[in-house]
């Protein structure tokens, strides 16, 4: 510094002093120019003490030399204390060199700005508020400051700050904002703690209303709970504990909307204590805002569905999530389905994510009540944040069902998950049927490969919702045709789709019997591609056929009506031309329909064949159970339709006896000693009006070879009361009550001439693999 220079009003023993290197003497300078200053205030010379500010800036606290900085800072917080109340005219002159110096290399010099601004900021109190951007960001530099003897000084400072933002009511929260907005995403740990103390003293001011901005600062409070600091992130817990605890007392003034996305985000963290905190606020905005979150369905629903198959390391997670996902579904009602149908092409208007409507629905269920991994992402978007204008808000179902689309499709995830996404679409098939059916033909091919999930419970909420889609009246069509895109089209190895039906029961014209009973419940047009894509399924995957083909059938028929199922399936096989796969098929329809409990009902129907509904169903189920001789004859004893059996049986001498075939008898044998055919062994006591039973089951026997089944139906037989039952052709002539073969609705001849064709076909199959030609070896295969 030039010892020449002219520092007046300063004295030279007061320059000199400034400089010099002994804080003792930068002291009684300091005194010196408070004197001094106060003379200046006295006199009202305001000119004289903005030029003594001035050169103790410019010339001392912005030197170039150590000691003169030290100097100049002393100096100012001199010149405040002697200005007194007047020092508010003056801060912007007395702060900002002091801030300069806030960055210096010099921890020490560091260390004395703190101090200076401290005697600076306590002389003016209130008056420092306009400038508080300035000194928050200053401080916050220095909040994370290596040297502890600074940062113990600016943590007296920052103490002092928070007193005077305590005690005003003038505080600038909206042009504070933008700074607390770009601080908070400060890495470093003594920053953040700085940062939420501040957070948490603006809250608890009365006249400050933080909630308003809470949209600008939470995705940052959510990163700073992911800190390594335990004390951090305690702290954090306390801050977004008290914004929850407002957002309850609060729900009309908060904007959910815009803080939708940033809760999608933070759910799906890897970090327990993030994710739990943010399912906690994701539950309170479901219950607090009610359809606001609607808009947001899609983005909710990518990170609360994983969480459903989480363990019970993260249970609390877990339940939390289900909570919101239950939540979340009882928001959408029949009143979100398009009031008409839409005509063929139209597209519904694309819905606005700013028709959020800020009202209170639910009510709160408390906040999170655990001190608060998986991510997954289906690559949905989130929706733009959402204002606050009050408009309906419309339930967008594409991304809806893109998300759940997305995660059924994914075989790693949890069975609960894919449990929970098939009650979703479950829950929108019932609620906007219409709107659902738009996405069926996405949807459906991914709900028949569910069905081969190892889980029964996923299978059953599978069939539900199937069996809705093939039930729904929002389904039917009036072009069923269209339904059938390419997975439909006829070839050698698929099922050759029949004419439909005016009654959704599908029949080919000219095809006897197989019309659909007036009194069953009518199918929509997805019915019949439902059979038809069910048994390709089970025609690719021959182990999904013998492992749950007879559950899942079970199951659909408890779901929709066992009649229409049986009807269209048999009407299907009948085109099959995959021969081998029609006769597994029919085999297992068949063990189905006589043994299964939920077939009860349709067992009665055709038992007696009293009705031409039930004559037509037995019609059309004999011309597919040709299939197999032996399921034929069942289906015959079954609606006690004996002579025919009797006439079948004698058949099977020109028929390829194999082991298979035998082991078909077998079966057969041991379901007439079931609890199904009481009914059949009782009326073998009646000999006189049952001789074609007593001969269909001597039939059998003379088929079987002397194996277990054979002893089982001799010892049977040896039952029967009267041996001389087997009587001429001429003690016959009267019809007896039992038989079925005089009712007019029914062509016994015609249907015994469409199971020789079909076994004609059979042979002709089987020797064209075998290459024997059409020579014929009915050699039994034992």
């Amino acid at each position: 510094m030039n010892p020449e220079k002219d520092f007046a009003p300063l004295t030279p023993n007061i320059v000199r002093a400034l400089n010099d290197k002994l804080y003792e003497k930068r002291k009684v300078a300091a005194l010196e120019i408070e004197k001094l200053v106060r003379e200046f205030v006295a006199q009202n010379n305001t000119v004289q003490i903005k030029h003594v500010i001035q050169t103790l800036s410019q010339e001392f606290a912005l030197s170039q030399h150590p000691h003169s900085r030290k100097g100049g800072l002393i100096g100012l917080a001199a010149c405040s204390i002697a200005l007194g109340k007047d020092s508010g005219l003056y801060l912007k002159e007395l702060i900002e060199p002091v801030l300069t110096c806030f960055n210096d290399a010099d921890s020490r010099l560091r260390y004395y700005a703190c101090e200076a601004l401290y005697n600076i900021v306590k002389v003016a109190r209130g008056a420092v508020l306009p400038h508080f951007n300035v000194l928050f960001d200053g401080l916050s530099k220095l909040a994370a400051d290596p040297d502890p003897n600074v940062k113990s000084g600016s943590e007296l400072l920052d103490r002092l700050l928070k007193d005077i933002v305590t005690e005003s009511n003038k505080f600038d929260l909206v042009g504070f904002i933008p700074l607390l907005r770009e601080r908070i995403y400060s890495n470093n740990q003594y920053a953040r703690q700085f940062i939420i103390s501040w957070i948490l003293v603006l809250e608890s001011v009365p006249d400050i209303n933080l909630l308003d901005y809470l949209p600008e600062i939470l995705d940052g409070l959510f990163q700073i709970l992911g800190d390594n600091g335990k004390e951090i992130r305690k702290m954090c817990e306390v801050v977004l504990g008290e914004f929850l605890k407002e957002i309850k007392k609060n729900p009309s003034s908060v904007k959910f909307a815009e803080m939708a996305n940033i809760l999608v985000i933070h759910c799906q963290t890897t970090d327990d204590l993030i994710q739990l905190t943010a399912m906690c606020w994701m539950r309170e905005f479901i219950q607090l805002a009610g359809r606001v979150m609607l808009p947001y369905s899609s983005g909710i629903l990518t990170a609360v569905l994983p969480c459903l198959a989480y363990d019970d390391r993260k249970k609390s997670i877990k339940e939390v999530a289900n909570v919101c996902n239950q939540s979340l579904m009882k928001l959408v009602t029949p009143e979100d389905d398009e009031p008409d149908e839409l005509r063929p092409g139209q597209r519904p208007a694309e819905p606005n994510p700013d028709d959020a409507l800020p009202k209170q629905e639910g009510t709160a269920s408390g906040g999170p009540d655990v001190s608060c991994d998986s991510s997954f992402s289906c690559g949905i978007s989130v929706f733009t944040a959402a204002s606050t204008e009050r408009a309906p808000v419309t339930l967008h179902l594409d991304g809806i069902v893109q998300v759940l689309n997305c995660h059924l499709s994914d075989t790693a995830i949890g069975m609960m998950t894919r449990i929970a996404v098939l009650k979703w679409l479950y829950h929108l098939y019932i609620k906007t049927p219409r709107k659902m059916f738009r996405h069926t033909d996405s949807l459906f091919p991914i709900l028949l490969q569910t069905l081969s999930d190892e889980s029964d419970e996923v299978i059953l909420k599978d069939l539900e919702v199937l069996a809705e889609i093939a039930s729904s009246p929002a389904g039917q069509t009036d072009d069923p045709g269209t339904l059938d895109g390419p997975d439909l089209r006829t070839s050698h190895s698929e099922l050759q789709v029949p004419t439909p039906s005016r009654a959704g029961l599908l029949n080919t014209s000219g095809t006897k019997g197989l019309e659909c009973s007036p009194s069953t419940p009518t199918m929509n047009s997805y019915f019949y591609k439902f059979m038809i894509n069910l048994l390709k399924r089970f025609s690719s995957e021959r182990k999904l056929l013998e492992v749950r083909g007879p559950f899942i059938i079970r199951q659909l028929c408890l779901l929709l009506n066992a009649e229409n199922i049986f009807h269209s399936m048999a009407d299907i096989l009948l085109r099959e031309e995959d021969l081998k796969f029609a006769s597994t098929m029919v085999h297992a329809l068949n063990t189905i329909l006589l043994t299964s409990t939920e077939l009860f009902q349709l067992r009665n129907q055709l038992k007696d064949l009293k009705t031409l509904e039930s004559q037509n169903l037995f019609c059309c189920l004999y011309r597919s159970w040709c299939h197999n001789p032996v399921t034929t004859v069942s289906l015959c004893f079954l609606t006690q339709n004996y002579r025919h059996a009797y006439d079948l049986i004698q058949k099977f001498g020109d028929l390829e006896v194999t082991v298979d075939f035998l082991a078909e008898v077998d079966k057969l044998v041991q379901l007439i000693e079931c609890p199904i055919f009481t009914y059949l062994r009782l009326q073998l006591l009646d000999v006189k009006n049952n001789p074609y039973l007593i001969k269909a089951l001597y039939g059998l026997l003379m088929l079987l070879p002397q194996s277990s089944a054979f002893q089982l139906l001799s010892h049977r037989l040896q039952c029967v009361p009267n041996p001389e039952l087997l009587q001429t052709e001429d003690s016959l002539k009267a019809a007896p009550k039992s038989q079925k073969a005089d009712s007019p609705s029914i062509d016994y001849a015609e249907l015994l001439q469409h199971f020789e064709k079909v076994q004609n076909k059979h042979l002709e199959v089987r020797h064209q693999r075998s290459g024997r030609g059409d020579h014929l070896d009915r050699r039994v295969v034992l």
